[in-house]
């Protein structure tokens, strides 16, 4: 005899987001956000804080060059607002973030915004064209990495990207800089006597470019081989692969259309993050190079320290990472339906 469902075990089974009319959804994003800006606002607190911690003082660093008397550097610190209580330099400096304002650098006298508006775009194009095009090899070579497994090209593979993924990144700079014996530029984004013009600028640039983003694609795409690797070898052996053969696909169908796809799924995290540090730079990588981007600008005012760029770069940096992350979880929801039922 077959029994009707009630109305109340049908809506057991239905989907939580159905049942709510997408309430469990809203408040999954909700919450999310939510968590997303306590940890942003977290980032400003301590990183306002953890920087005062450094070694050295701007004062003594801006006078080294000249002789200073006790009323001219007092008068320095008024002026930079040095000499007030740490939480009366910490309610301005929060107070000014909501304005925009992310303060003015000691050393050069300029707003901290304009400094990494103007380096932002050179991180964008190092980091970001490296993070592209290691996103494209690791994927390709650890899907046929892991469907291999134990194979050779297995074995090489995964000893090589092992290798690459513990060398430091300036030691791997250095290297190349050896090995190609000045066959590409060594220093900075653009050449003195490069010729005027787009096209002849594109050239210049993308020479100056090649170095610097070797180095960051072998360090980073050994980490998307290994992750695409070791999740694909989690599928190997799925009954729906088996079902998926018995129906009399061929292999390649079987890895593009039923493996593949729920083995990217643990990779999504790792690239929005990777997304996300392209805002950060590598700052041993464009030092090494003297690359004029985020990195390089965190660097220099390591030395100072110069409080105002290195906090600035500090939350834009954490920022980015939070952003990402956010929408990588966003993103997995929609992707994993075992999320959205969790």
């Amino acid at each position: 005899m077959t029994q009707s469902l009630t109305s109340d075990q049908a809506a057991a089974i239905t989907d939580p987001d159905e049942r709510g009319g997408g309430s469990g959804t809203a408040k999954f994003v909700l919450t999310k956000v939510a968590e997303a800006i306590a940890s942003i606002l977290l980032v400003i607190v301590l990183g306002f804080f953890l920087f005062r911690l450094l070694p050295g003082d701007p004062i003594a660093f801006m006078s080294r060059e000249r002789p200073t008397d006790p009323g001219q550097i007092a008068e320095l610190r008024e002026r930079l607002g040095l000499d007030k209580p740490m939480l009366a330099q910490f309610g301005n400096y929060f107070a000014g973030l909501f304005q925009g304002d992310f303060g003015e650098s000691y050393i050069e006298r300029r707003p901290v915004l304009d400094m990494i508006g103007e380096r932002l775009w050179p991180t964008v194009l190092l980091v970001g064209s490296a993070t592209v095009l290691a996103i494209a090899i690791g994927l390709w070579l650890g899907i046929r990495a892991a469907w291999r497994r134990d194979s050779f090209f297995d074995r090489a593979q995964t000893g090589i990207a092992l290798t690459l993924w513990s060398v430091p990144q300036f030691w791997l700079g250095l290297l190349l800089l050896v090995a190609t014996g000045g066959l590409f530029p060594s220093r900075g984004m653009h050449s003195p006597d490069a010729a005027p013009g787009f096209f002849p600028q594109t050239v210049d640039v993308l020479h100056h470019l090649v170095l610097p983003c070797v180095t960051l694609l072998a360090v980073f795409y050994a980490q998307y081989m290994l992750v695409m690797r070791s999740s694909l070898l989690g599928e190997m052996n799925a009954d729906y692969l088996t079902t998926a053969r018995a129906k009399g696909l061929r292999e390649d169908l079987v890895r593009r259309r039923h493996a593949v796809p729920n083995a990217l799924l643990p990779t999504v995290t790792l690239v929005f993050m990777q997304f996300g540090m392209v805002v950060s730079g590598a700052v041993t990588v464009e030092a090494v190079f003297s690359w004029p981007g985020l990195g390089q600008l965190t660097y220099d005012a390591l030395h100072g320290p110069d409080l105002p760029v290195l906090q600035g770069v500090f939350v834009v940096l954490a920022s980015a990472v939070v952003l990402m992350n956010l929408l990588a979880e966003l993103l997995y929801r929609v992707l994993d339906p075992r999320v959205r039922t969790a």
